[in-house]
C-alpha cells in the first residue's frame, strides 16, 4: 500500500515539472517572436530607405529632364511612370512603390514651392530603430523620432552649386 502513496506524490512532481517546462517554452517562444519582429521591422526600414531613394531619384530625373528653360517638378507620382512632356513618353520610375512600413500604396507628399511634388515621406507613425549612423544623403534623418520625419526630397542645386537642406 505504500507504493500507492508514493506514486501519487511522484505524479504531483511530474505535473509541476511539466508545468514549469511549458512556462519556460512559452518565454522562449515569446522572445523568439520579439526577435523575429525586430528583424522584420529593420528589414522594412531598409526597404523604406530604398523605395524613398528611388522615388527621390525619379523626381530629380523628371525635374532635370524638363524641356525648355523652366524646370518643373512632377504634378503627380503617376507622372513619374509616364512622362508625356516628350513625343516619346519617358519613364523615370518603373512602378509606384508601396510604403514598406505601412504596407499601403499611399505616401505623404511634399509639395514644391513652385508647384508639383518634390518629395515623399512615409505615413507610418512608427518609431524607427535606426536613429544615427546614416550615410550623407540621409543625414537629415539623424535623431528623427518617427518614420514620418524621414523626408525623401529632391532639392535642386542652387546657382552656386550647393543644395539647400530640408530639416
Amino acid at each position: 500500500m505504500r507504493t500507492g502513496n508514493t506514486r501519487r506524490r511522484n505524479s504531483g512532481f511530474t505535473f509541476m515539472g511539466l508545468l514549469v517546462l511549458i512556462i519556460l517554452a512559452g518565454f522562449i517562444l515569446a522572445e523568439a517572436g520579439n526577435t523575429w519582429s525586430n528583424i522584420r521591422k529593420r528589414e522594412r526600414e531598409q526597404e523604406l530607405l530604398k523605395a524613398g531613394d528611388k522615388i527621390r531619384e525619379a523626381i530629380g530625373s523628371y525635374y532635370q529632364q524638363s524641356p525648355g528653360m523652366v524646370k518643373q517638378f512632377p504634378p503627380t507620382l503617376e507622372a513619374l511612370l509616364k512622362d508625356d512632356r516628350f513625343p516619346a513618353p519617358r519613364r523615370h520610375l518603373r512602378k509606384l512603390y508601396t510604403d514598406p512600413t505601412t504596407g499601403r500604396a499611399g505616401w505623404g507628399i511634399l509639395e514644391a514651392p513652385s508647384g508639383g511634388i518634390m518629395g515623399v515621406y512615409s505615413l507610418s507613425p512608427g518609431k524607427p530603430f535606426k536613429t544615427s549612423g546614416f550615410p550623407e544623403i540621409h543625414q537629415s534623418f539623424e535623431n528623427k523620432k518617427y518614420y514620418m520625419d524621414w523626408i525623401f526630397a529632391y532639392v535642386p542645386e542652387t546657382d552656386d552649386g550647393s543644395n539647400t537642406n530640408l530639416q
